[in-house]
């Protein structure tokens, strides 16, 4: 059985396509993966004997195509998902999840702590907001 990718319609082993898996979002269901041919990164969803492919909506996912893959499995463990087809299995970690009020700065000097508590306004984004 070969699985394919949609982008580019490169097609692989089950071996091949779950090593590129390599995002879990627990919170979501969701899997990254990315393609080794062309690069195109998707998510999917895991199902019993298949592969759910789709897109954001009203806060979930909506599968709209679905791959058959005949004897697949899943096993949601606290920090990974465990795939297994046949007696092969591959354990895809799942995704550090930032706080939703974490700031994100530019890189700075090597050894020079980031802080991370307070956002620094400066210039045109100061302004806006009456600084």
């Amino acid at each position: 059985m070969l699985i394919p990718c949609f982008a580019c319609e490169a097609r692989f082993t089950p071996d091949e396509y779950f090593a590129a898996c390599h995002d879990y979002h627990r919170g979501r269901d969701l899997v990254a993966w990315t393609c080794p041919r062309c690069g195109n990164r998707d998510e999917l969803r895991v199902l019993p004997g298949e592969l759910g492919f789709g897109y954001p909506s009203r806060g979930g996912y909506m599968v709209e195509d679905r791959f058959r893959v005949p004897g697949l499995r899943r096993r949601r463990a606290e920090l990974r998902l465990d795939i297994s087809l046949d007696k092969r299995v591959w354990r895809v970690p799942s995704r550090t999840a930032q706080p939703a009020h974490s700031v994100r700065h530019a890189p700075t000097a090597p050894g020079r702590p980031v802080s991370t508590d307070r956002q620094v306004l400066t210039g045109t984004a100061a302004t806006r907001a009456g600084r």
